[in-house]
């Protein structure tokens, strides 16, 4: 899916070394295709051990933020295992965008590679927008990554920084399948050219 203009509400999540198990737990792995992983999101914060009763103390299912689209994390979010069912998980309960201080490597990497923003942010500034979120009735922020921008519902304004390679992908909506498949013509005329040359015509 493309992401090109974003406009969400917030999940603010204060915490930081949010790892990978935190957001989809192992026993949830077993599926092999993409979909359904939303449903076990933050599975042991936002469920009691019936894994059916909602903890009173996580906010996400709440009306307030059950249908947020952009989340705010802190330091070293996604740290832990290459899983790439975390994202899977994110972008299947509907997060668009993850905002946060840090990232893991492989986490901030595999978002890109399916189809989610990663937005790294210095510290103070995921403090204001955590800040801002508090305060507002309605709070959302909206998100340019063709202008590589940010601005809040409070008037913040900030810009971001994004490899142009990853910043293309996003805004096409492609994955890097899908990008090698827009060269396809290119492709085949390499492969024809070197058939007829393999063959000494």
């Amino acid at each position: 899916m493309a992401i090109n203009h974003v406009k969400e509400s917030v999940f603010p999540l204060h915490r930081d070394h949010v790892d990978t198990d935190q957001i989809i737990p192992k026993q949830f792995l077993k599926r092999i295709e993409r979909q359904g992983f939303g449903q076990f999101l933050f599975y042991h914060w936002r469920f009691e051990d019936d894994g059916k009763t909602l903890r009173k103390g996580f906010l996400l299912d709440t009306p307030t933020y059950k249908d947020a689209g952009i989340l705010i994390g802190g330091k070293n979010f996604g740290c832990g295992s290459s899983r790439e069912h975390a994202p899977w998980a994110l972008q299947d309960f509907g997060f668009k965008v993850v905002i946060a201080k840090s990232f893991a490597d492989i986490f901030h990497n595999n978002c890109l590679k399916n189809g989610i923003l990663p937005i790294r942010l210095d510290d103070q500034i995921v403090d204001q927008l955590w800040a801002n979120e508090r305060k507002a009735e309605q709070y959302k922020i909206e998100i340019s990554l063709e202008d590589q921008t940010i601005e809040d519902s409070e008037g913040l304004q900030v810009a971001f920084s994004i490899d142009s390679y990853w910043k293309n992908m996003l805004i096409k909506g492609l994955d890097e399948i899908g990008l090698t498949l827009e060269y396809g013509e290119s492709i085949d005329a390499y492969e024809k050219k070197y058939e007829v040359s393999s063959l000494g015509i």
